[in-house]
């Protein structure tokens, strides 16, 4: 046996020694991070997240700082900076207070020294080196502003040197810190926020882009996405291969191991077609330094070779302020400081502009001049502006169709954008012709003043007329709840002052002040998988729209935001909807409430139950607002009996038989209602009822004898009044509850299809057939019917030359009302009716009419010709 071999269990703690040594590291720092920890929270008297507690910066012993270097660079530097080479140099010092008598020997403490140097600083002119030589130093500049002591003290001040092994403990130390970096911040008092960089945008312009429209041109727009997420989309510039955006945008980054991708797509009225995408590398971008990117678009499953590039500037910076304390602080406090990080981003200047607009473009579309073709087809006009549009009413041949339309668009002054007009000709086989278009530079017209803009055709004679001014527009903004508007009693005052009677004709325009504070949502329904939701709210007024941020993962929002909005019609409808946000998709329909400006309490904080997309039925959740309104009535009645705005441009409706099933029932009940009242008349004339007839008989004759003009529009008010009685006294409720339909089965919604069809089909025939008959009276379809016309015409003329109407509408009433006395079984008739019932319609016609033998027209002839 060999003496000198060592046993097994001394071979055994010969090899677990340093995973002890390592183990016994790991302790002390949990302990010293502790201590840290309750430090730190006694200190703790900071105002705001994003304000550091000067305090603490200034009162930090040396034992709170013993924190890693390689740490503090591992959790601050970009990426960029982790290839860099660390060298750790160490030295004992020793360490004594002046004043104070140690019962124990000193023991030596280790300090650390950190120098980073990069692999490829051999290169001193590269440009390359000198902006990582700056990045550098922006990083160094960070790591002093958050005060951390040069020397850092290290686990070794409370083991004395002897009993460990350096090397082992400075090694095992850097492990465990790239190992553990979440552990690592619990000491750690100032390091960035989650969000710890922000990425500027430039979106400059699109060249060469790929033909998605069949007129040879493209809508495009852009998306950024990240991590699947889209962070911002731009506008989009229709008919343009080479567009131009100028746009920027601010996005916060959380870690730069990702790719920002930019996709663009054609916009289309239902969908968007792909045109390409490219990917930014986070990773490659260097701090404090703008650089353009020319960006190759590509689909992998297009046959395109070429889709164009994308320019654009990208600058990374480090996001100063908002620093964390430690980490159960931070991760108490991270929701919060997400979301208002992310709102605070979303509603930045920027932003804002997207939707906020300065002025109005008031187009007035008057006529057109020798349009080619018009006395043959129908002629209409589109108008567009950006992504808004007009389709104008279509005139039914001629040459020189007469509009007199109004239309208002929105204007932001920092768009380029360009009016387009189109001239569109449709014929009778619903074919439509595009016979020219014209752009119109809105930023080369002068302010406030109407212009007379006669445009001719490019490839065809004539031109069209019309009017356009452009006007300042104000009582658009976006804000918080601190700074609302009419929350400042002066600027409450001036508002209202300006809605005065005194102004009530001046700026007769300028109908009133809506201001909407949007508060938060509770109970929404949950459209993610994860049963949360992505809501955001946009507010509609009219053609108005403004939107709020979204907030994240989460059912009960609060936006607390304040949106107001210039009147242009007093009786507007405000509509609030809420929708999920669903990245590339279209966004998720949560709930939706109607709100009519005029049945608006002031400054009553109100919650609204939310309705389906029809607006009948409630939906799950609800809203809380609160609505302000502020108008003038003189100028709201002026504006009352003026037309409507018109709605932009949308999407072609589709068929619903849902919505024709709610239209028939419309329509029967106004035509029950007109038929009870002749039902009643005629009880009256038939003497169902003695007393009843007797009271109608007697009111019809002094009425008649004594009528005169003034008193119709007297009688209206008295019914008015009659009807004010009733809502007052609540016997009439004006507000009608929704009622839901039962569910029918497949069998019974089939049925229902069928009946209202056939409704449909007998009314439209019924009034079709009324319309051909009075036509073919006068064209003389039968000649007997049409002389025995102008004999009834002839005498009616004479007997009104010679008798007042008074008196011939007395005859009539008198014989309607005796003719049942007088003859008990008469059959009532309608004796206008009676005649027109005889005048055959457009159908009878061809049905009655005699086919020649050998006639050209025969369809069997024309089938045989064509054979």
């Amino acid at each position: 046996m060999d003496l000198d071999k060592p046993s097994v269990w001394g071979s055994l703690k010969q090899k677990t020694r340093p995973f002890l040594q390592n183990l016994s590291v790991k302790k002390t720092k949990k302990r010293s991070s502790k201590m840290v920890e309750r430090k730190v929270r006694s200190l703790d008297r900071r105002l705001s997240v994003s304000v550091p507690d000067m305090l603490k910066v200034e009162t930090l012993t040396e034992e709170e700082m013993t924190y890693s270097s390689t740490q503090v660079l591992s959790s601050c530097s970009p990426k960029s900076f982790s290839r860099s080479v660390v060298s750790v140099e160490s030295r004992s010092t020793s360490v004594r207070l002046a004043g104070e008598d140690w019962p124990w020997a000193p023991q030596q403490v280790m300090r650390t020294e950190v120098s980073v140097t990069h692999p490829d600083t051999q290169d001193v002119g590269s440009p390359a080196s000198e902006g990582r030589r700056k990045s550098s130093d922006d990083l160094f500049e960070l790591l002093q502003s958050t005060r951390l002591s040069p020397a850092l003290t290290d686990e070794g001040a409370e083991y004395p040197c002897g009993e460990m092994d350096l090397d082992s403990s400075i090694s095992s130390q850097i492990f465990d810190d790239q190992m553990a970096l979440e552990e690592a911040n619990d000491c750690l008092g100032d390091l960035p926020s989650p969000f710890a960089y922000l990425l500027t945008i430039h979106l400059k312009e699109g060249r060469n882009l790929v033909i998605r429209d069949r007129c040879g041109t493209s809508d495009p727009y852009v998306k950024f996405k990240l991590n699947g997420k889209t962070l911002y989309k731009s506008k989009v510039v229709y008919k343009n291969l080479n567009p131009v955006w100028d746009e920027t945008v601010v996005l916060p980054i959380q870690t730069l191991d990702q790719k920002l991708w930019i996709k663009v797509y054609d916009r289309d009225l239902t969908s968007s077609d792909f045109m390409g995408s490219a990917f930014v590398a986070l990773a490659e971008l260097e701090l404090n330094r703008t650089i353009e990117q020319v960006l190759k678009l590509e689909d992998p499953n297009s046959l395109e070779d070429d889709m164009g590039v994308i320019v654009l500037n990208l600058s990374l910076a480090v996001k100063q302020g908002d620093f964390k304390r430690n980490r159960w602080s931070s991760r108490k406090k991270r929701t919060s400081s997400k979301s208002s990080f992310m709102r605070s981003m979303r509603l930045s200047d920027s932003l804002r502009k997207n939707q906020l607009w300065n002025g109005l473009v008031t187009i007035t579309l008057l006529e057109g001049k020798n349009i080619p073709g018009g006395g043959l087809a129908e002629i209409f006009i589109l108008l567009k502006l950006g992504d808004q549009r007009y389709k104008s009413k279509t005139l039914c041949k001629s040459a020189n169709p007469q509009w007199r339309e109004q239309f208002d668009f929105h204007y932001f002054s920092d768009r380029k954008d360009m009016l387009d007009i189109e001239v569109w000709r449709k014929d009778n086989k619903k074919h439509e012709e595009l016979l020219g278009t014209w752009q119109v530079d809105i930023t080369a017209l002068p302010m406030k003043q109407t212009n007379c803009l006669e445009l001719p055709l490019e490839k065809h004679p004539g031109s069209l007329l019309m009017l356009i001014a452009v006007a300042p527009c104000t009582g658009v903004s976006i804000s918080d709840l601190c700074v609302c508007p009419l929350g400042d009693p002066s600027e409450r005052q001036q508002i209202s002052q300006r809605y005065c009677i005194k102004n009530s004709f001046r700026d007769i325009k300028d109908i009133g002040f809506l201001q909407v504070k949007v508060l938060k949502a509770v109970d929404l329904l949950a459209a993610d998988f994860a049963g949360k939701s992505d809501p955001f709210c946009v507010l509609e007024l009219g053609n108005d729209s403004l939107q709020t941020h979204t907030v994240y993962k989460n059912l009960n929002p609060e936006w607390n935001k304040v949106f107001t909005f210039p009147i242009k019609d007093i009786h507007d409808v405000l509509e609030v909807t809420v929708f999920d946000e669903d990245g590339d998709k279209p966004p998720d329909f949560l709930g939706k409430v109607a709100i009519p400006l005029l049945s608006i309490r002031n400054g009553k904080q109100s919650c609204y139950t939310l309705k389906n997309k029809d607006l009948e039925r409630a939906s799950k959740g609800v809203i809380y607002l609160e609505l302000d309104v502020l108008f003038n009535p003189v100028k709201a009645s002026i504006r009352t009996f003026k037309p409507r705005e018109k709605r932009f441009t949308e999407e072609n409706r589709k068929f619903s038989k849902k919505i024709l099933s709610r239209n028939v029932d419309r329509v029967k009940k106004i035509t029950m209602a007109i038929w009870n009242t002749i039902q009643f008349l005629r009880s009256c004339f038939l003497w169902e009822s003695t007393v009843k007839s007797v009271i109608a008989f007697v009111v019809f004759v002094v009425t008649v004898w004594s009528v005169e003009l003034y008193m119709v529009p007297l009688a209206l008010l008295v019914l008015f009044a009659y009807n004010f009685s009733l809502v007052t006294t609540g016997k009439v409720n004006n507000t009608q509850d929704a009622q839901e339909s039962e569910k029918k089965g497949l069998i019974d919604r089939i049925h229902m299809v069928q009946e209202i069809i056939v409704a449909v089909q007998s009314i439209l025939e019924e009034i079709a057939s009324f319309g051909e008959r009075i036509k073919n009276t006068f064209n003389w379809t039968v000649p007997f019917l049409s002389v025995l016309a102008c004999l009834v015409l002839v005498a009616a003329t004479v007997i009104l030359y010679f008798i007042p109407l008074r008196y011939i509408v007395l005859i009539w009433g008198i014989n309607k009302f005796t003719k049942k006395l007088r003859n008990p079984y008469a059959i009532d008739n309608n004796e206008l009716l009676d005649f027109l019932s005889r005048v055959p319609s457009d159908v009878q016609k061809v049905q009655h009419a005699e086919l020649k033998p050998y006639s050209s027209s025969s369809p069997i002839r024309k089938k045989r010709s064509a054979l």
